[in-house]
């Protein structure tokens, strides 16, 4: 296993564990490594202080216990803050349909599906199409989720 410390295009910090460097390599040329606060896929390699092992054990570096519960990477700021608030509640109170946004988004506009909040992936051009046939859209203003 291999830490690395990863930067995204939004200067984001995090750090994210990978089976080997090649895997990194892999999942990096897939578009599978995203960024823990912003969810964005332009994600390198942040420079980072290398650990190193002595054959003497370290003296513990803190006097208060761990926190285990702590994520990855806070935010920046307060307006990074609340696009996270934000992302939660979008996704806690909506139905993510994916790269069938368009068509899902036409036939509740239609009334051939039930009406319910939705997001999903779109085109620019589709989703101008939407609008000029009076379907609101929103662009939302982080990237897509994915997992590493």
């Amino acid at each position: 296993m291999i830490k690395y410390t990863l930067k995204c295009s939004k200067d984001h910090r995090f750090d994210s564990w990978f089976q080997s460097a090649a895997a990194f390599e892999k999942l990096l040329d897939a578009g599978m490594v995203a960024c823990s606060v912003c969810g964005v896929s332009e994600v390198e390699k942040a420079i980072m202080a290398p650990q190193v092992r002595t054959k003497r054990p370290a003296a513990p570096a803190q006097t208060e216990p761990a926190k285990q519960d702590s994520p990855l990477s806070e935010p920046a700021s307060p307006a990074e803050q609340a696009l996270g608030e934000m992302r939660k509640m979008v996704e806690e109170t909506s139905e993510d349909v994916g790269e069938n946004f368009v068509s899902e988004a036409r036939a509740i506009h239609d009334g051939d599906a039930p009406e319910r909040p939705i997001y999903g992936q779109a085109k620019i051009e589709e989703a101008k199409e939407l609008a000029e046939e009076g379907i609101p859209v929103v662009p939302l203003p982080w990237g897509n989720k994915r997992t590493n």
